[in-house]
C-alpha cells in the first residue's frame, strides 16, 4: 500500500493505492474511518484490481485549500466533486472503473454513478446512507439559522452530549450507535468535522429517478449490502429503487452496521464472479 496526495484547485486530496490489478476501484469509506478502510479487499481481490482508497473530506489527511466557515457553508456541488474525481482519473490514467462505498461513502458512489455511470462497471454500495437522510439534518444543513444552530451546539462538548442523549432516547440511534458517535466527537477537532460533513455536504444528494435512469441507460451492475442486525440502515430501504433497476441485487449480511471485517472480501468475490 502507498500513500499518495492529489492537490486539486479545491482541495488536496489523499489517497491510498494497493493491489496491483489492471482493474479500477474507487473507494469511498464510511464516517471517521479513512481510506485504508476497504485495503481488506487486497489480498483477495488484489491482482485483479487497483484499489484507490480516499480519505474523504474532512477526515485524515485530505484538507480543504480553504476551511473556513464560510467555504464549509457554501458547501460543493456534485458537478465540483465529480469535476475533481474525473481529474483525479485523468491524472491517474484510469477510463474505467469499479465503486465502492460504505454509509457516508454512499453519498460520493452514488453522485458519481449519477454523473459518471458510462464509466462505472460494478457499483457496491454498503449501508446505503443515502436512502436515508434524517430530516433534522436536512434542517441544520440547508437552513441558515438552523445551521447556526447546530454548530453551536455541536462544537460544544456539553452540546454533543445532550444531542446524542436525545438521539438515543428518542430511537434515532442504539446504543451501539451512541457509544460509536461519543467517541467520534469527543475533541473540538471530530465535532467540526461532523458539522463540516453535514454542512458541507449538503449538495451530494442524488436524485432517485436520475441515478436509476442514468444507471439503467449505462447497464451497471449495482449490489446494495446490509447487515441484518443495522437498525440505522434496514434493507428494506432499498426495495423501491432496486425494482426499478435492470441490474440490481440486495444482499443482506450476517453483520450489524460495522460490516467492513474481515468477511466482507469473500462476499464482494462472490458477487463480482458469480452475477
Amino acid at each position: 500500500m502507498t500513500s499518495h496526495f492529489f492537490n486539486h484547485s479545491l482541495v488536496n486530496l489523499h489517497y491510498y493505492r494497493f493491489g496491483n490489478g489492471p482493474k479500477t476501484m474507487l473507494c469511498f469509506h464510511g464516517y471517521g474511518m479513512h481510506g485504508k478502510q476497504f485495503s481488506i479487499l487486497k489480498e483477495k481481490l488484489g491482482s485483479e484490481y487497483t484499489f484507490y482508497g480516499f480519505d474523504l473530506f474532512f477526515h485524515k489527511e485530505t484538507s480543504l485549500h480553504d476551511q473556513s466557515i464560510q467555504q464549509v457553508k457554501r458547501g460543493i456541488s456534485k458537478i465540483e466533486f465529480c469535476e475533481l474525481i474525473n481529474s483525479f482519473c485523468t491524472h491517474e490514467g484510469i477510463d474505467r472503473f469499479c465503486v465502492i462505498g460504505y454509509s457516508l461513502g454512499s453519498h460520493y458512489a452514488t453522485v458519481l454513478a449519477e454523473k459518471e455511470a458510462k464509466r462505472i462497471d460494478q457499483l457496491f454500495i454498503l449501508a446505503p446512507s443515502f436512502l436515508k437522510i434524517l430530516p433534522i439534518l436536512q434542517l441544520f444543513s440547508k437552513n441558515g439559522v438552523a445551521n447556526l444552530t447546530f454548530r453551536k451546539l455541536f462544537l460544544s462538548k456539553k452540546g454533543i452530549h445532550i444531542a446524542l442523549s436525545v438521539c438515543k432516547k428518542l430511537g434515532v440511534i442504539d446504543l451501539k450507535s451512541h457509544g460509536i458517535l461519543s467517541k467520534e466527537m469527543a475533541t473540538e477537532e471530530l465535532r467540526f468535522a461532523f458539522y463540516a460533513n453535514v454542512t458541507f455536504l449538503r449538495h451530494l444528494q442524488v436524485k432517485q429517478i436520475d441515478l436509476i435512469t442514468s444507471l439503467n441507460k449505462h447497464n451497471v451492475k449495482c449490489f446494495f449490502l446490509f447487515g441484518q442486525r443495522d437498525k440505522m440502515y434496514p434493507q428494506h430501504l432499498a426495495d423501491k429503487m432496486i425494482s426499478k433497476l435492470n441490474f440490481a441485487s440486495k444482499i443482506t449480511l450476517d453483520e450489524d452496521h460495522d460490516m467492513v471485517n474481515k468477511n466482507l472480501p469473500a462476499k464482494i468475490y462472490e458477487l463480482m464472479y458469480d452475477n
